[in-house]
């Protein structure tokens, strides 16, 4: 059966970020709560996915085929999106067989997986990758990772308009630039191309400076026709992706006691980290306004969640 694109705008409030490091320099910030659109398709995932199944539905294919990892956000969203609106998914996933919370909900929603070992995951970037897998699934819609590549970029652009119509009510009339984690970088480019050079977005890395996040925003815009400007790049990756160390367990926990947002440490945690620094250091001035994108991802943290506590030292959350 065909792929029908569903009639589904979903929407993220904009919140205030109250956080005591923000008020002694004066800066304000307001989050973009991506992680509460809905309980399963959360974070910046389906605003990427969107364009994707728009495409497959003019293309009469019956479903999406894309790849990522273990505990991949972009995989759960994918599958979730799948078994919600009565399409086939295929996930390609990186290493060998186990067995993680995010499998199991790949496995529940139906989700067809392969896994390709680390040597054939890494050759997803080699150009006839997606041969065999289109003559094995030709009915489906291939998606690259994380749903990167202009489409996903441009269907990020819808946030842009989600915070404008929000403004009033915090009593902003305006801002001063955007600040979110970046992963493939396609979410950072997709808000480069919205403001087209009107407020700054910056990006703080999750993977380190070799995983090519800068070539790829670059080749985004350049693809867009834009020019390679209008963002910046922060190194958040605090040695290397997904790593997780105490400082950064306890920065996760003490924000939670102290304003209630919820973080995963993969992306939301390390971006909010090096904003800290960033602004501690003077970085951004007194009356400074940010808006922060949460981009989700909190459904990766449960299977890290036993080890922030443990590294803090802390026998549960509160």
């Amino acid at each position: 059966m065909p792929v029908v694109v569903p009639h589904w705008a979903p929407h993220a409030p904009l919140e205030p970020l109250r956080l005591d490091w923000l008020a002694r320099a004066g800066v304000e910030v307001a989050v973009l709560r991506l992680d509460l659109i809905d309980p399963l398709i959360a974070g910046n995932k389906w605003f990427k996915l969107a364009p994707y199944l728009q495409q497959a539905a003019s293309l009469g294919a019956q479903g999406l085929i894309s790849l990522g990892g273990p505990h991949s956000n972009h995989l759960h969203a994918l599958a979730a999106a799948g078994k919600r609106f009565g399409f086939a998914t295929v996930g390609l996933l990186r290493g060998e067989p186990q067995g993680t919370p995010t499998v199991a909900d790949l496995h529940e929603f139906g989700m067809q997986l392969h896994w390709l070992g680390y040597g054939g995951y890494r050759a997803r970037h080699h150009a006839d990758f997606w041969k065999p897998w289109r003559e094995r699934y030709p009915e489906l819609q291939p998606v690259p990772e994380g749903g990167g590549g202009l489409p996903g970029a441009r269907g990020c652009g819808l946030l842009l308009d989600m915070v404008r119509e929000q403004l009033p009510a915090l009593g902003w009339t305006d801002y001063h630039g955007w600040w979110l984690a970046a992963g493939t970088g396609t979410t950072l480019a997709g808000l480069v191309l919205a403001e087209a050079a009107v407020h700054p977005v910056y990006g703080a890395m999750a993977v380190p400076d070799d995983h090519g996040v800068a070539e790829l925003v670059g080749v985004l815009l350049a693809q867009a026709g834009n020019a390679d400007a209008g963002y910046q790049l922060f190194d958040a990756s605090r040695g290397g992706f997904a790593k997780v160390d105490r400082e950064l367990a306890d920065f996760i926990l003490d924000l939670e006691a102290e304003c209630g947002l919820p973080l995963e440490p993969v992306y939301t945690a390390k971006a909010l980290m090096a904003l800290r620094h960033c602004v501690e250091a003077g970085y951004f001035p007194s009356g400074t306004r940010l808006l922060f994108v949460h981009t989700g991802g909190l459904q990766g943290r449960r299977a890290l969640l036993a080890r922030l506590l443990e590294l803090s030292g802390r026998d549960s959350l509160s």
